[in-house]
Order: structure tokens, then sequence, then C-alpha cells
């Protein structure tokens, strides 16, 4: 008769620790893909570009305009000029790795959730050419890693928050084409922005000065 195998306390605990582990990446993208998911449901899509979203599947890394990293973490989200209508969904700020949001040229409504102030590896936010309405979320000051943002053409409105004078990462900032309100940051990255991105805004007042006016004139 074979001898019957018992393990101890601490050996099962480990063999159970390191099954927890190896099913862990698969956790994290199942929730990414519920993310996106969430957010494919928010859109209508008559030219079926989101058809591959099948949230059956362990992971969204097989699905079309998505990029993952090595750890099979969503990393792009390439949907630009995709004939997409609806709104952004909170959801959208579980994608801790996500670098490139690109939503340009749709017809996207509705407001900026501030949840995409959780994206702290996002190098380029792009959802310009859009019917984007509400303010720019301060929450977006806190995406450290932040080069790009481009909001223009869209219905934006209130002022341009302060806290995105203090992303030294950011190199672009194009707002022109909305309703911002108030002066134009003129500190931290905002020095070398040229003011052609921030034109065509009927109740912006210009560069703000610093210390003789408040930035948020003209936004009652």
């Amino acid at each position: 008769m074979a001898a019957t195998r018992f393990w101890t306390f601490p050996t099962f605990f480990f063999l159970l620790s390191l099954t927890l582990t190896s099913l862990l990446p698969l956790c994290l993208a199942n929730s990414e893909g519920d993310a996106l998911y969430t957010l494919r449901r928010s859109f209508s899509d008559p030219d079926n570009v989101l058809q591959s979203w099948d949230p059956t599947l362990v992971n969204p890394c097989t699905w079309f305009h998505i990029t993952c990293n090595q750890d099979n973490r969503v990393t792009r989200v390439d949907l630009g000029n995709s004939n997409l209508s609806g709104h952004l969904v909170p959801e959208l700020g579980r994608l801790e790795h996500l670098q490139y949001l690109e939503l340009y040229k749709n017809n996207i409504h509705g407001t900026i959730p501030d949840e995409l102030g959780n994206l702290k590896s996002l190098i380029s936010l792009d959802l310009y050419n859009n019917n984007i309405s509400g303010r720019i979320p301060i929450s977006l000051g806190k995406l450290k890693s932040l080069v790009f943002l481009r909001l223009n053409d869209n219905r934006l409105n209130g002022p341009i928050p302060r806290e995105l004078t203090g992303i030294t990462s950011l190199k672009v900032v194009d707002v022109s084409n909305n309703d911002l309100c108030g002066t134009i940051p003129t500190s931290g990255p905002f020095e070398h922005i040229p003011l052609n991105n921030f034109e065509n805004n009927p109740r912006m007042e210009g560069p703000e000065l610093l210390g003789l006016a408040s930035y948020d004139t003209n936004c009652t």
C-alpha cells in the first residue's frame, strides 16, 4: 500500500500562497477587462470596432485596439477616430499601468471622470475633437508622468486647474476651442505652452499676472 502524504500546516500555507501569487496577475487582468468592458457598454459602436472586446476571455490583451505589457497589464487604449459615441466611465481609473488613452475624434459626451487622476503611469491623454462638457478635473494634477494633454475642440468650461502647473513632465497642453474661463497659467510647464493652444475660449482673459489678479475671474 502506498504511503499517504500528510502536509504540515506551514507547507500547506506556503503552497497556497504560491497558488494565489500565480493567480494574482490573472485577477488583475480580469479587473482591467471588466473596466474596459464597462467602457464598451457605455458606447454606441455603429462600426463594430469593439466587437473583439469579449469579457469571457482571461484578459483583454487579445482585444483589438488594446496593447499590454509583458505582465498582461493594459498600457494603451487606441480608439481615436472610431465613430464612437457615449460617455467615459469612472472604471477607467483602474487601469493603473495605462500610458496612452487615445479617444480623440469621436462623439463622446458627458464629463471627464475624476478617477482618471488615478492613472499614475499615463503619458498621453487625448480626448480632443469630442463633445465633452464640464470642468477639467483637478485630479489630473496627480498625473506626474503626463507629457501630452489634448482636450481641444470640446465643450469644457470652468478655469484651468492650477494643479496642472505641478506636472513637470508636461510638454504639450491644448485646450483651445472650448468655453474655459479665467486666466492662462504661466508657471511651471505652462511657461513654454504657445498661447494659440488656449485660443477660442471666449471667456478666457489671457495670461495671468501673478499676484495681481485671481485666475478664476470671469468664471461666474
